[in-house]
């Protein structure tokens, strides 16, 4: 008797087991998208910007390789903007409204950093793609095409005080980039603190004076 019960008491587990809810497949986590991927490292070097404007990050792109990186700020040995070092950005709610005294700036925006450190390594960027948190300004936008980048990627759009013809203009300059220069959807966590605003609430002033939207 003592062996039949331990057999139905074996079986008995067995068919508990066996009752058990089957486990769910884990499904594996998809993997970023590329440019959304170079874009998250564009934001992690906007970290570093001074500026009392935007605060803008941006890194170019090789064949899938970051090759420079660079953020707006004041040049070297200078002091920094945030501690008044750019007369006009210091100034930029008194004496200089937006869109004016680009010549008297003299914070390095971040497109141009990433272009220069490149120069400065001697690392070629011809055919590269540029990931920058705003949409470049006149200034950079031809930079970019005398460095033959190819293509660029954005997050924040602006809208300067620009008449018809200057805003041909630009699309024109836009045109001219073999791959287009393109908004990207992204989620920013940090955007309240990258683009402080100086106007009314649902308007701001970028890192190259212009009011964006």
């Amino acid at each position: 008797m003592a062996k039949n019960s331990r057999a139905a008491g074996g079986n008995s587990h067995r068919s508990r087991t066996a009752q058990q809810p089957a486990q769910p497949e884990q499904k594996p986590t998809p993997r970023l998208a590329r440019d959304k991927y170079f874009m998250g490292i564009a934001m992690a070097v906007r970290e570093r910007a001074d500026c009392i404007g935007q605060k803008v990050g941006a890194i170019i792109v090789l064949e899938n390789h970051i090759v420079s990186t660079g953020y707006n700020g004041t040049p070297t040995k200078m002091v920094n903007c945030s501690d008044g070092g750019c007369v006009r950005c210091l100034n930029r709610e008194k004496k200089y409204p937006s869109g004016t005294g680009y010549d008297l700036c003299i914070c390095v925006h971040a497109e141009q950093n990433a272009i220069i450190s490149a120069a400065r390594f001697g690392i070629s960027i011809e055919g590269a793609t540029l990931y920058t948190t705003t949409q470049p300004c006149f200034g950079c936008l031809k930079e970019m095409l005398q460095a033959r980048i190819r293509r660029v990627y954005y997050i924040h759009p602006w809208a300067s005080p620009r008449d018809e013809d200057q805003e041909r203009q630009y699309r024109i300059l836009m045109g001219q980039f073999q791959d287009g220069v393109h908004r990207m959807e992204i989620e920013d966590p940090r955007k309240n603190w990258a683009i402080p605003s100086h106007k009314p609430a649902t308007r701001f002033v970028d890192e190259h004076g212009m009011e964006a939207t």
